[in-house]
């Protein structure tokens, strides 16, 4: 999965930017308390294990 594929992704289900500082941003949701962090990268690949991270953050099923 490319990086802009799991913004989409985290999009869908509600997240939001909340706060962004170079490549790195931290997206959150109404009634969600922990913020999920991605090293934003563009069009690369999210290496395996860091996009398992990410999604399970975000209380994801994988797709």
């Amino acid at each position: 999965m490319k990086f802009i594929e799991l913004v989409r992704l985290l999009e869908q289900k509600g997240f939001k930017i909340i706060i962004e500082k170079g490549s790195i941003r931290y997206y959150g949701k109404p009634g969600w308390d922990k913020l999920i962090r991605i090293d934003y990268h563009g069009s690369k690949e999210v290496p395996t294990g860091t996009c398992h991270q990410i999604l399970k953050a975000a209380g994801i099923k994988k797709p």
